[in-house]
């Protein structure tokens, strides 16, 4: 069974928001708007969805 993955885009800058929003988004691995990264659907990435998800676009796939 192949593990279930989350297509995350960042569609809003981070710039002026709380510096540890800052952080989540680039430990997230997203460093530019529009830029896409696949992750694991796990409890931790949930989490940080959850965190900034007002900065993110989320797809399954």
């Amino acid at each position: 069974m192949a593990e279930k993955t989350l297509k995350i885009t960042l569609v809003k800058s981070p710039i002026g928001a709380v510096p540890k929003h800052k952080a989540t988004v680039k430990a997230m691995g997203l460093t530019k708007m529009h830029k896409t990264v696949e992750l694991p659907d796990n409890e931790s990435i949930r989490g940080m969805i959850q965190q900034v998800g007002y900065m993110l676009k989320v797809e399954e796939a």
